[in-house]
């Protein structure tokens, strides 16, 4: 019940009051990134959802589209502009993802979405995250996030489909919070932070 239809009540309601609780900090920063991103304060990307299905995700965009001689994008940490770390620091880059869980695309908590070219490099295992909607944050995120490595990550992903529960979501919400306000790197980018996924041994 609770994986079917509570939890999906619970993510709307706290998905809305949180955005109206959030709005001074949507429309501010929005409006900064409107005029120091050339007009483009929002960063749409392709990623997997339930079953794989594609969706993209929103966020504040947080780096600039310079790109090399090639006409190829920099790295990533060349491209993080000044305001693009500050908004990353404090996670305030998320909070447009609170549309998406209020359409539906989304969660609030459950396996970070990745990149869909990693689709096809799971093994059946780890392909499993995909059971559940996507979240903003999830078990792997409390529990190492970029300091662990990709199977370590996946392991924790498919654990959570396994013991869903009210209460454990309300205990990932809490150390969420607890290392957002610490500033402990829960928000810190998986293409910044972390090494390419190009599959597993096993």
């Amino acid at each position: 019940m609770y994986k079917i239809l509570v939890k999906r009540i619970l993510d709307i309601i706290i998905a809305a009051f949180a955005f109206l609780l959030l709005s001074p900090f949507f429309i501010s920063v929005a409006l900064i990134l409107l005029f120091t991103n050339n007009g483009k304060p929002f960063f749409f990307h392709p990623r997997p959802g339930k079953d794989g299905k594609i969706f993209k995700v929103i966020k504040f965009k947080s780096m600039n589209d310079k790109k090399d001689e090639n006409g190829e994008f920099l790295p990533f940490h060349l491209r993080v502009t000044k305001f693009g770390n500050f908004i990353r620091k404090y996670s305030l880059d998320e909070i447009p993802q609170l549309l998406n869980v209020l359409k539906g695309d989304m969660s609030l908590i459950g396996p970070r979405p990745l990149l869909v070219q990693y689709l096809p490099l799971y093994n059946t295992e780890q392909a499993r995250r995909h059971d559940l909607k996507p979240g903003i944050t999830g078990w792997a995120q409390v529990n190492g996030r970029n300091a662990i490595s990709w199977e370590k990550k996946f392991e924790l992903d498919v654990w959570y489909v396994d013991h869903i529960s009210f209460f454990l979501d309300v205990k990932i919400l809490l150390l969420t919070l607890k290392k957002v306000l610490i500033r402990e790197g829960v928000n810190a980018s998986e293409n910044v932070n972390m090494t390419t996924f190009t599959g597993s041994n096993n």
